[in-house]
């Protein structure tokens, strides 16, 4: 079956969303999404959106503290677009109906209101945009709400994209082949309802999957985070960058029946306290900003307390703040605790790391354009250069709705000028394929994939480790491969096989960087050498393969 689309959007992220609304007036629009519209990483963000609003504030302010995160790979521009878009996008939100926080006494009706900053860590001033703990979920209810309003726009839910297609798209037994250099016309689409592909066509593709937290045992990320834009990019023969870069949230809850529950960077902000079993500060001994230092060297510094001690935790105190106020400002989080039988306003949180956030990703333009004609990535799913080497708190949303405005403005241009004649791309060829009879295989190799990415390319790495991750993933790619060639696609099976590609690719740009910076951090090489490795580190099939 073959769909024509003037807009095809691979995500129902704040970025996918965001971009299909701006566009709907120009053309058809499809939204590809694997679960529920409402099931992305958007819906499970908790801090906010950093933009500048106080008059203390500033943008120059936001941007030190964002090239500062980055570690020295940051791309300036891109900082600046970002920080000084960003009120404006706020604003935009606020016109479509998102009910973010006020000061506290212009909960009602004021002129002008003022709206209630909070902090969170390498952040110099308060400039955190929230609704409540839920900033994110309430992002998408309004997205989603005004999304279901255009009748330009049709959501396919239960859908997982497989592959893209281009112009040179060649098919063989379910393996899509590309050449380099070429022009994006859409993707291959699997139906998950009826196990049927379908093949949708578009002028425009914009790929905005989210990150890949699933390639690690432990994340903070939904099981939809398999990182399946950055395979599809990859394998289509797009240029990707500073895939080593994964943020390890330092606080996510640590608890038998939580899974991937995250206690929010603003609870630190608002004055928790990082402590050992005895209830010992300990985050004075790594960094002068103690507590809100940056993710990673609160990472690191929960990662060598537990090796050093030996527990399973470490604990995030914020009791000592008057209870109605925990109770007003993390609903949420605090209403979690409570049924796991933990009273955050009375005892502290057992609380460890896990992967949480991919500052690497498809490479852009300022405008959001990979270097594959007619294809787009924004949000997670793409390395704009705002992140550098270890991303700032609360920027990823405020990036995906600044990028989201520019790619649609972009890509509005295009409609324009590209060749809008029907593409015929040859039809999804399963010859020779039988459903599979082998589930282990898949379940068996995720398991693995995911620990060994945990125990070798974590938050602390060596070479020994990186080289034990490369042979093993190499030989799990070959088992993959043979069953992807002989079975029936299945999402299962389309899940193994991006957290695969995307697991291989960061062993191997891991492998690539020798020194330690931001989120990557080698013990054979301890310090930054900012003469040789001052720059990104770029991942492309012909590089790689």
């Amino acid at each position: 079956m073959k769909e024509d689309w003037d807009f095809l959007v691979i995500g129902s992220g704040v970025a996918g969303l965001t971009f299909a609304l701006k566009v709907a007036k120009f053309g058809s629009v499809a939204i590809i999404t694997k679960e529920g519209v409402m099931d992305s990483n958007t819906s499970l963000a908790q801090g906010g959106i950093a933009s500048v609003f106080d008059e203390l504030d500033s943008f120059d302010l936001h941007i030190q503290d964002t090239l500062a995160s980055g570690d020295g790979l940051c791309n300036r521009g891109v900082v600046e677009k970002v920080v000084k878009n960003g009120p404006d996008r706020i604003r935009d939100l606020i016109q479509l109906g998102v009910h973010f926080n006020l000061e506290e006494n212009q909960q009602q009706a004021s002129t002008p209101p003022r709206l209630d900053l909070g902090r969170e860590g390498g952040h110099s001033k308060s400039r955190i945009v929230h609704a409540q703990d839920m900033t994110g979920k309430e992002l998408e209810r309004v997205l989603v709400e005004h999304v279901g309003r255009r009748e330009n726009i049709t959501v396919f839910e239960n859908h997982i994209a497989i592959d893209l297609i281009t112009r040179s798209t060649q098919m063989k037994r379910g393996m899509v082949t590309t050449a380099h250099d070429d022009i994006c016309c859409g993707a291959y689409v699997l139906e998950k309802q009826t196990n049927h592909v379908k093949t949708f066509c578009a002028h425009t593709t914009l790929l905005a999957t989210g990150g890949a937290g699933k390639v690690y045992l432990y994340t903070s990320n939904p099981d939809i985070a398999t990182g399946d834009g950055i395979a599809m990019g990859y394998r289509a023969g797009a240029t990707l960058a500073n895939l080593e870069f994964v943020q390890f949230h330092p606080t996510c809850l640590y608890h038998a029946d939580a899974k991937n529950f995250l206690i929010s960077e603003a609870v630190r902000g608002d004055g928790g306290v990082l402590v050992d079993q005895a209830g010992n500060p300990f985050m004075h001994r790594y960094d002068p900003q103690k507590d809100l230092a940056c993710r990673d060297v609160v990472a690191r510094a929960i990662d060598t307390e537990l090796k050093k001690s030996g527990a399973d935790s470490v604990f995030l105190d914020i009791s000592q703040r008057d209870s109605a106020f925990v109770k007003q400002r993390f609903p949420n989080i605090y209403r979690r605790c409570l049924e796991l039988g933990i009273d955050m306003t009375a005892e502290p949180i057992p609380v460890v790391p896990a992967a949480h956030y991919m500052c690497g990703g498809i490479a852009t333009d300022t405008k959001g354009r990979t270097d594959i004609k007619q294809l787009y990535a924004i949000g997670e799913t793409a390395c704009t250069g705002l992140h550098g080497a270890n991303r700032l708190a609360s920027n990823s949303l405020i990036e995906a709705l600044v990028y989201a405005h520019s790619a649609a403005d972009q890509a509005i241009k295009d409609l324009k000028s590209i060749d809008l004649q029907p593409v015929q791309p040859p039809e999804w060829d399963e010859t020779g394929t039988t459903d599979s009879d082998e589930g282990i295989m898949v379940s068996h190799n995720w398991d693995e994939i995911r620990r060994l990415m945990w125990n070798y390319v974590g938050i602390v790495r060596s070479n020994k480790r990186l080289a034990r991750a490369r042979r093993r993933i190499d030989i799990i790619q070959k088992e993959i491969q043979e069953y992807y060639w002989n079975f029936k696609v299945a999402p299962d099976l389309i899940e193994l096989r991006n957290i695969a590609t995307v697991a291989e690719l960061i062993i191997k740009c891991a492998s690539c960087r020798n020194e330690s910076r931001g989120l990557h951090y080698n013990i054979e090489y301890p310090q930054k050498n900012d003469q040789r490795w001052q720059k990104d580190t770029l991942t492309h099939r012909s590089y790689l393969d």
